[in-house]
């Protein structure tokens, strides 16, 4: 082992795990405190401002400047009374993170004295310089001015000195610059298509939430182990690297006792996750060695997306103190799982109804079934943008591994929801729908209770499961923001509820019974929808060729997956629904292509020079001393005993010859595959040529590495290894 690696692998052997010392007060008495939430606003807000803020949350009322500056008086005594010295507008530029830009609170009083100030126009609106955030061509290079306005349904919260204000981003000329804009016009559409849907059933029902509760998978590394390896640190994968002979082939790593070192972070993290009002309720060990996972209690769609931009960021610091570095790429490491983001989705109203949960009358059952049957068929309609919605170069590596969703989405039901619409379909009369309510399960084992069993099994292999009372939207990536895919996903059911309403009005203006009218329209769509339902193995080669003769989206391509925004029908889709016009469409698409490319053209360079100049030297130097012990034994011995004892080293120095062979030529034509792909100015030209000539050779160029890590010696093997990394003491 190289003098540096070994220095590395013995610091992080040795670290213990970082004294967290326990709360001296109860979760529920600190929970929220570095938030201005309505707890905070009673106090620090008049009776009259916080009656209006809280209606503006609430029922989406928009605020005047003069609320605004009564909220930023009060929120600047509490912020001040907390240590705040600085503010900042918290944005989702279109990079999958956040952006913020830290101002102070101090102003000169013409004095040579400063005085603190925040006035409303303060919090309502900011102006950063948009020129180096994606835009996608909305705006040039040279036209700097976007702007930031606050979103009062995400209440500011602090870190560290600053006050973070969460906010909407936008170009000069109103176009959306960031993922929450059209997530908010989403929740927007999806709200009031699914409250007119509601008053079918129920008259006194005002509004309806869209609900996501995130499961956020991750790996954790030793940070001494990280920083020793480039293509951590500059992709966020290893690029090579052999498997360990023990990864998590035994299964022993899921849900088993979880590591002290660990422990002491997710203590820590959810400490101060608690104090920033994350409701986190769960962790446990992942199934590779390393992996963990954290989710947290259900909450309003964009709230539990700030929700997960915010804790992502506190792992990230938190886990600086423990000597760990989060590792949040989907495919960190090769021959073991990587990790996703599955996002449970639901959609509920003001009467605390769950419209994904059965009901307990006949009409009740029938409002379920509506809403159920109308999301299959959004996601049958919309399937290729649903998927487009969560492709990523980092994604394409875990998406149809055996250890994810598939890269086609389907959605699975279970055998008695998977009966009921089969029977819905095959009525021709009014008939009342019937669930049976949950069964009984005896174990037959005196101290163990019985066990209620779901309505539904789960199943691992399918991208759009129904879980019982949500769906699990599972093909997220775990560094993905979740706005993307519940942006897709709410505006394609708000578009697809605006049409079953209509079908109804239409039949019921008619002279339809309303009764008669809904059944009709449910039953047809579920006989429509029917080619997204699929309870099987969606690992399976023939459900590839199934699911392309029921005229699903197959298309493993990332760059022309994206294609699928700007389809017509998804583009009306969109516009109609107020979610993004035609040209925000056409923006965001370049972003993404844009971003495939630059994410492909940094792993190929890093990718590179590890070859080049860490792999190849080494191999080299350590072919070299076989050769120097093969000169020495020829001058030692008699021909035909030289030949007996050199025969394995002459053929580990041939092995070595071939496998450095074929690293430097495939680095050389995937040097000049980069060139040519460089020259072309069409942005999704770009992308599909480093998907089809670039991307390619690096599991070539990563083959015969990983052999050659198999034949060096161990003591001059440059980068940390697999079984290193992946095994935290």
């Amino acid at each position: 082992m190289s003098s540096l690696r070994f220095h590395l692998v013995k610091e992080a052997f040795s670290h213990t795990p970082v004294c967290v010392k326990a709360p001296e007060k109860r979760t529920s008495d600190y929970f929220g405190m570095n938030v201005f939430n309505r707890d905070k606003m009673s106090k620090y807000l008049s009776k009259e401002t916080f009656k209006i803020v809280t209606d503006a949350i609430d029922n989406g009322t928009p605020l005047n400047r003069d609320i605004a500056s009564h909220v930023a008086a009060g929120m600047k005594m509490w912020a001040m009374e907390m240590g705040v010295t600085h503010y900042t507008h918290w944005f989702h530029p279109l990079t999958d993170g956040t952006a913020e830009k830290h101002d102070s609170f101090i102003e000169l009083t013409g004095k040579g004295l400063v005085t603190e100030e925040f006035e409303g126009k303060l919090l309502a609106q900011q102006e950063p310089d948009a020129s180096s955030f994606p835009s996608g061509g909305i705006r040039n290079t040279f036209e700097a001015r976007g702007y930031t306005a606050w979103d009062p349904s995400s209440p500011a919260f602090i870190v560290d000195d600053t006050l973070c204000i969460p906010t909407i981003f936008i170009s000069y000329t109103g176009e959306a610059l960031d993922y929450k804009t059209p997530l908010l016009r989403s929740l927007a559409a999806v709200d009031k298509a699914a409250t007119e849907t509601c008053r079918y059933f129920d008259p006194s029902i005002k509004k309806v939430q869209s609900n996501l509760g995130w499961e956020q998978e991750y790996f954790l590394v030793d940070d001494s182990l990280y920083c020793a390896r480039p293509d951590l640190m500059l992709t966020g994968r290893t690029l090579m690297g052999h498997e360990s002979a023990k990864n998590q082939q035994l299964e022993d790593h899921y849900f088993g006792s979880i590591p002290a070192r660990v422990a002491a972070f997710m203590k820590d993290l959810e400490f101060e996750g608690y104090k920033l009002g994350l409701p986190l309720k769960t962790r446990h060990n992942e199934v590779a060695p390393n992996q963990f996972e954290l989710a947290p209690i259900y909450e309003e769609t964009n709230l539990a997306v700030d929700h997960n931009l915010l804790v992502m960021d506190v792992m990230h610091r938190v886990a600086k103190r423990h000597n760990f570095k989060v590792l949040m790429h989907e495919k960190p490491f090769a021959g073991v799982n990587g990790s996703g983001k599955h996002n449970n989705w639901s959609l509920s109203t003001n009467t605390g109804v769950n419209l994904f949960s059965p009901g307990k009358t006949a009409e009740g059952n029938l409002m379920f079934v509506t809403f159920l049957v109308n999301t299959l068929m959004a996601v049958y309609k919309y399937n290729a943008v649903l998927k487009a919605s969560i492709a990523s170069a980092t994604n394409e590596h875990r998406l149809g591994a055996n250890e994810a969703p598939p890269a086609i989405i389907s959605a699975f039901l279970g055998t008695q929801l998977t009966q009921v619409l089969e029977k819905l379909e095959a009525s021709t009369s009014d008939e009342a729908i019937k669930f049976d309510a949950k069964g009984v399960l005896h174990l037959n084992v005196g101290q163990i209770p019985e066990l209620m069993i779901d309505n539904t099994d789960r199943n691992r292999t399918s991208p759009f499961a129904f879980t019982g009372n949500r769906f699990e939207f599972r093909a997220i990536g775990s560094s993905a923001n979740c706005a993307s895919a519940m942006t897709a996903l709410n505006s394609a059911v708000a578009a697809q509820l605006v049409e079953f309403n209509a079908e109804v009005d239409k039949r019921i203006a008619a002279g339809e019974k309303k009764e008669k009218a809904l059944f009709a329209v449910v039953r047809e769509y579920a006989k429509q929808s029917k080619p997204i339902r699929f309870d099987g193995n969606g690992y399976c080669d023939e459900w590839k060729a199934e699911a392309k003769a029921r005229g699903l989206d197959c298309e493993v391509s990332v760059p022309v997956q994206y294609d699928a925004y700007l389809k017509p029908e998804v583009v009306k889709m969109f516009t109609s629904m107020g979610v993004l016009s035609e040209k925000e469409l056409h923006a965001r698409n370049e972003v993404k292509w844009e971003t495939y490319t630059k994410k492909i053209q940094i792993e190929a360079r890093v990718l590179g020079d590890l070859a080049m100049n860490h792999i190849i030297p080494v191999a080299t130097r350590y072919q070299s001393s076989l050769l120097d012990n093969v000169y020495k034994l020829k001058s030692l011995y008699e021909p035909a005993k030289f030949e007996r004892l050199a025969a394995e080293k002459l053929h580990l120095i041939e092995e070595i010859e071939a496998y450095v062979d074929a690293v430097q030529t495939m680095v050389g034509l995937m040097i000049e595959a980069r060139k040519v792909a460089n020259r072309i100015e069409n942005e999704r030209e770009k992308a599909v040529a480093y998907h089809d000539t670039v991307a390619p050779y690096f599991e070539k160029i990563r083959y015969n590495i990983d052999k050659l890590e198999l034949i060096v010696d161990n003591e001059m093997w440059p980068l940390p290894k697999y079984r290193e990394l992946l095994f935290i003491r």
